[in-house]
């Protein structure tokens, strides 16, 4: 009885000690990525390259490392510089904007894989995949809304735009949203496969 308990107990540990491996390897590509994507532009900001691996930390290790790994996706953001042109406006709409909904991001996409594994794996990660950039984007776009829409305003008006609304989703998160959509979507069975053979190691 006492080795089969010990026994037990080592397999807890060992599936502890996995999935901080795991996280932590998830954490240092989410770091690389973010910064390779800071050299990729479609318009004024980079693209996230770094939305693939927290679907992925989200689905393996649950909602809670999609928020962690969404932190550390913002920090980067606000460490390598790409929000210096909205830091110089508003920092504490900075930083509420970048770290926040980066973590949403995380979050709801291990919330949705959760809550959609148990009928059908595949639409699981394409609903994550598809809920991560949304709420990314979705929550910039309402960040760009309270704090700093008279100056999205004047850029609106310098580029020949009708309005702010349609400079922010166009100009700003327009490009960049199709392109990381496009790349969940289109990754969406590789994503599978890393969850599948994250769950047999």
């Amino acid at each position: 009885m006492g080795e089969s308990a010990n026994h037990g107990n080592r397999d807890v540990q060992h599936a502890r000690i996995r999935k901080l491996t795991g996280i932590a390897m998830l954490t240092a590509i989410v770091v690389l990525l973010q910064l390779l994507g800071s050299f990729i532009r479609f318009g004024t900001f980079s693209v996230s390259l770094v939305l693939v691996p927290i679907v992925v930390g989200a689905a393996l290790y649950g909602p809670l490392a999609g928020l962690w790994l969404g932190f550390v996706f913002g920090a980067v953001i606000l460490l390598s510089g790409d929000a210096n042109l909205f830091l110089a406006i508003n920092i504490p709409g900075t930083l509420i904007t970048v770290v926040p909904r980066a973590m949403c991001a995380g979050l709801f996409a291990g919330l949705v894989y959760r809550l959609l594994e148990k009928f059908n794996r595949y639409v699981a990660v394409v609903a994550a995949a598809i809920v991560c950039p949304i709420t990314n984007t979705g929550l910039f776009l309402l960040g760009c809304r309270l704090f700093f829409w008279d100056t999205i305003s004047q850029w609106a008006a310098g580029a020949g735009y009708a309005s702010a609304g349609a400079y922010a989703i166009l100009g700003l998160a327009g490009l960049n949203f199709v392109f990381e959509l496009l790349l969940n979507c289109i990754l969406s069975p590789v994503i599978v496969r890393l969850i599948t053979l994250g769950e047999r190691k």
